[in-house]
């Protein structure tokens, strides 16, 4: 029971970006443009799949749900940010912080579910060719994509429940530019409860995270032994390149977020801890959209089709004035 003369926090104050007004117009400039790419990138893939026949295909519906998700797990923490960057009282309410852990990590979840759905795809197409248009039909793949969604808005409802019963009072100062859960539980009042807390975040993160890296790193296992079999070397680099752009997207969210979720009881630096948060939050989404694009010629080539039609429109359209 709480005494009578604490209460208990209604709101945080994040207090890990700059103090200067100068040095937050200069983070705020570059990460308003880095937004933007994200959402106008993701917007462009989900198009040109949908509007290009040859594009309807299971690793292209994966790669057109994982650009919708991208969107939404951005747009969980970087207006936030944008509008803290240009406020003199950079604060959130603790339902506010609550719903902005909850979106954040549910979204992140159902991509790390989505990323080993679509390694699981691509050890089908190149291990199982010919049984491949069978099992993975459009019907599995709307099952596996709502399946990692349900997974990863069910996983951290239990933690951002128990977190709303915790007392914060004392400092509402939050060390981070977004709220994160060991952030917001290091404020927590109950030492005691905060820190089983820690450790029962910890454990299930490791679990997500483990679980995910092995069933993908198993895919890949079977993928390249299957590719080492291939006798010519254009068989070999055409399978391959087929697993590049995932296998890229992969190594640049996992390896981030690793460092922030699987380190336990070792701690950083506020500045290595914003570093690596920026780094799964908003610099591996915004190489997503780049990988998936310039690195695949049918995408590439179905960009380049529409800017052409476009242009070809506006032309006669302005021909017609």
């Amino acid at each position: 029971m709480e005494s009578p003369n604490r209460t208990s926090a209604q709101e945080f104050i994040f207090s890990a970006f700059p103090h200067s007004w100068g040095d937050s117009v200069l983070c705020f400039v570059p990460l308003l443009f880095i937004y933007a790419f994200i959402v106008v990138g993701n917007l462009v893939i989900i198009t040109v799949v949908q509007l290009n026949a040859h594009l309807n295909t299971p690793m292209y519906f994966f790669i057109s749900a994982l650009s919708f998700l991208e969107i939404w797990y951005t747009t969980a923490t970087i207006p936030k940010m944008l509008s803290s960057l240009l406020s003199e009282r950079r604060s959130i309410s603790l339902n506010g912080c609550l719903l902005q852990m909850y979106f954040f990590h549910s979204t992140g979840i159902s991509e790390v579910c989505l990323l080993t759905a679509m390694a699981f795809d691509r050890y089908l197409a190149i291990c199982s060719p010919l049984h491949y248009p069978t099992i993975m039909t459009p019907k599995l793949c709307a099952q596996l994509t709502l399946g990692c969604c349900v997974c990863g808005f069910l996983t951290p409802l239990p933690e951002i429940a128990w977190i709303s019963t915790l007392p914060f009072c004392g400092s509402n100062h939050l060390e981070h530019i977004f709220c994160d859960f060991l952030p917001v539980l290091r404020l927590a009042c109950t030492n005691t409860r905060a820190i089983i807390m820690i450790q029962v975040v910890d454990v299930v993160h490791a679990v997500e995270i483990i679980t995910a890296v092995t069933l993908i790193v198993l895919s890949y296992v079977g993928i390249v032994a299957v590719i080492l079999r291939i006798r010519s070397a254009e068989g070999r680099r055409k399978a391959f390149s087929t697993c590049v752009s995932h296998l890229t997207v992969f190594l640049l969210f996992f390896g981030s977020v690793a460092l922030m979720y699987l380190r336990f009881s070792a701690t950083y630096s506020l500045f290595w801890d914003t570093a690596i948060a920026l780094s799964f939050a908003v610099l591996s989404p915004f190489f997503n959209p780049i990988i998936y694009s310039l690195r695949n010629k049918e995408i590439k080539e179905a960009i380049r089709k529409h800017m052409g039609q476009a242009k070809n429109f506006f032309h006669k359209t302005r021909d017609l004035q």
